[in-house]
């Protein structure tokens, strides 16, 4: 089941994290979890299975570019490859089609995640090196907003 993230969530997140970490996050990137869960959540939601969390991601969005993010992709490791990941950013897709006033979907992750995304229909925009910490770069992926 997908639902709406509530403040309470928040240490099963941040476990999720820690479950994912040195894999697919570095270890400073605790803190900006933290305050993105605090202080930059627009719409974020948690995927459960028998009351635990398994999964989580969110959507921030920028009017003034006309695009949306997607934000914060964590999935417990035990059920990576299982469509967790698939089904989370689905239920986003179809959240934001009654936005009519975008163009993009954008994700930023790394060089250790791209290929899923280009599996869901994004295109690599740009990379940068060591963007998030040392080993982690940025890659940048885009596509059009389908209303």
């Amino acid at each position: 089941m997908i639902r709406k993230y509530s403040n309470k969530d928040k240490p099963k997140i941040i476990e999720l994290l820690r479950k994912n970490t040195p894999a697919f996050f570095a270890p400073s990137e605790e803190a900006d979890l933290s305050n993105y869960l605090d202080r930059e959540v627009e719409d974020y939601f948690v995927y459960e299975e028998n009351a635990v969390i398994i999964g989580a991601g969110g959507i921030n969005y920028f009017p003034k570019l006309r695009l949306a993010r997607i934000s914060w992709d964590i999935i417990n490791p035990n059920f990576q490859g299982k469509g967790v990941g698939r089904t989370l950013i689905q239920h986003r897709l179809d959240h934001l089609k009654g936005i009519e006033n975008m163009d993009s979907i954008v994700v930023r992750t790394t060089q250790l995640a791209h290929k899923f995304y280009e599996k869901m229909g994004f295109e690599l925009e740009k990379t940068e090196k060591d963007f998030w910490a040392k080993g982690f770069d940025l890659y940048q992926m885009k596509m059009p907003h389908k209303k």
